[in-house]
């Protein structure tokens, strides 16, 4: 069972890679495309290719600078680079401009190492505050 779960991994990846290389070529035809962006820039974060990623979730907060799913992805991306300021200052704007799933926030791999410091429960009890 192991050989074949194994090669089920590496088909998924060989299938994320190639659809990586489809999004990169998108993106530079249709830069501005949000749909592409939001996927490019999940895929890469999936894959590993954080800074990558970082990238993508700063052209979209330029795009979309009141959109909280893009500062809430953006607070993910500098968590995963172990930026915390920044990720507690876009945790906390998306927040203010309407992110509303705590539960998510709470169960979020990507903010594993927000969760130690007391501003990540501070953020989470404002989002809670403002849901109910």
């Amino acid at each position: 069972m192991v050989e074949k779960d194994s090669r089920k991994t590496s088909l998924e990846e060989i299938a994320d890679r190639h659809v990586l290389e489809i999004l990169k070529a998108a993106a530079r035809r249709r830069p501005r495309d949000l749909e592409i962006l939001f996927s490019l820039g999940d895929l890469f974060t999936k894959l590993g290719y954080i800074e990558e990623g970082l990238e993508v979730d700063l052209t979209l907060a330029r795009l979309q600078p009141r959109d909280p799913t893009v500062h809430y992805n953006l607070a993910c991306s500098y968590a995963l680079l172990g930026k915390k300021e920044e990720a507690f200052s876009e945790l906390r704007k998306a927040v203010r401009l309407g992110y509303s799933d705590p539960d998510h926030m709470r169960a979020d791999p990507d903010l594993e190492s927000l969760r130690g410091d007391p501003r990540f429960g501070k953020i989470l009890a404002l989002l809670e505050r403002r849901i109910r």
